[in-house]
């Protein structure tokens, strides 16, 4: 008998961890399957001693070539196991070597592709492993094994485009508030003498009272207010993964003004594009809704999608729930409701996907174009604010001295 560390997830959706102790993983799996417990990762439980475990991340490129690999062997007639021990051999990549390993040994215990992949959340996300699955049910799995990959390397680009966009702006950023910090921190209290003499007498402008006592406050309790603010992110990171707490900024996100309707989008276009690809690979429909909403990227979105669900098992049509929901475009409830009609529906979706995709670029080229004079105009008018409040008492003694 060995003892086993588990993760599992119940029915509620939520993550539970213990210790069992059994003869094999199999048996771990079995036993957490009576307790209707969805298993995520089981592994020997390590004996004594602190260890620990820094593990190397692997990058959305490697990702799409292993997946890639993956379905090429498979399209030629590799049986799994086998396609695995050659991807485990040629694979380079030291962490990658463990996944595929630790996957390979979970498929010999009994266990799905996608379900061995579910335990390695950090590599495969829920895009992934929902395809997969889709794949595995659908007897398609090379299909869904290279269109994931397609998907994945779809969204790095975007991301990717996102980030050389934002570059600017960020150095912006960083370098505005660097200089306004050193200038308050640093330079300002060099004049704290200067005008103290006004301060006692009650003539100092208000604006140079104020950052006088910001100069102050900084110079004494910025280490405290840094750590606090950092506390105070992460505590919002924190509440933003949890259940509720992603409900309501995934809601909240979708309302920004310029950046709600680029979320909303991107989120449509996910569901979109994987619908369609179900729908062509003969996912029947309540199936392919099931999937392609937990996929979306958006919990409001997906809650939508799920209830539509709902009434098209009830027989109506997709489009009609959809459109009720309020958060797809009317454009693109129109196209949905003219492809029902003409039975052609899962072409229309992947064409849907790309208008929607060349529309967030042009969004994201607007949005970066706003955010740089916005941010020119807080940066230069922080540095005004310092420049004028040490100015302003000098301006007032040269015109009484006059």
């Amino acid at each position: 008998m060995q003892e086993f560390a588990y993760t599992a997830r119940n029915m509620a959706g939520q993550d539970v961890s213990g210790l069992i102790t059994a003869e094999s993983r199999n048996d771990v799996m079995a036993m957490l399957a009576e307790k209707s417990l969805f298993p995520l990762d089981v592994n020997p439980a390590n004996g004594g001693g602190l260890k620990l475990n820094f593990k190397r991340g692997i990058n959305t490129e490697l990702l799409t070539n292993t997946l890639t690999q993956l379905s090429d062997l498979l399209a030629n007639g590799v049986p799994l196991l086998q396609a695995l021990e050659v991807m485990i051999q040629q694979t380079p990549h030291e962490r990658m070597q463990e996944v595929l390993s630790d996957i390979r040994g979970r498929i010999s215990d009994g266990a799905q592709l996608y379900e061995a992949m579910a335990a390695h959340r950090d590599v495969f996300n829920d895009l992934t492993v929902s395809i997969v699955r889709a794949g595995t049910e659908g007897a398609f799995l090379e299909q869904s094994l290279q269109q994931t990959a397609e998907f994945l390397e779809r969204s790095e680009e975007l991301k990717s485009r996102v980030k050389g966009a934002m570059a600017y702006p960020t150095f912006l950023a960083v370098a505005g508030s660097i200089v306004t910090l050193v200038l308050i921190v640093f330079f300002v209290p060099k004049f704290s003498d200067l005008f103290a003499q006004l301060e006692r007498e009650g003539t100092l402008p208000g604006a140079t009272v104020a950052l006088l006592w910001l100069s102050n406050f900084l110079g004494k309790f910025g280490i405290l207010v840094a750590i606090a603010f950092g506390g105070i992110l992460f505590g919002i990171k924190k509440w933003a993964q949890s259940k509720s707490g992603r409900e309501k900024v995934d809601g909240a996100k979708t309302k920004i003004p310029i950046f709600g309707p680029i979320f909303l989008n991107g989120a449509t276009s996910r569901f979109c594009r994987i619908l369609g690809t179900l729908l062509r690979n003969g996912v029947p429909m309540l199936k392919a809704l099931e999937i392609s909403s937990d996929s979306c990227g958006n919990v409001v979105l997906s809650k939508a999608i799920q209830e539509s669900a709902q009434n098209i098992s009830a027989g109506e049509t997709l489009s009609g729930p959809l459109t009720r929901c309020g958060l797809l475009p009317p454009g693109v409830m129109a196209m949905i409701s003219i492809a029902e009609e003409a039975n052609n529906l899962e072409n229309v979706l992947n064409n849907i996907a790309d208008g929607i995709d060349k529309k967030v670029a042009r969004q994201l080229d607007t949005m970066v174009r706003l955010i740089e004079p916005a941010l020119l105009m807080v940066m230069g008018g922080a540095v005004l604010f310092v420049i004028v409040a040490l100015l302003l008492p000098v301006f007032e003694m040269s015109t009484s001295m006059g």
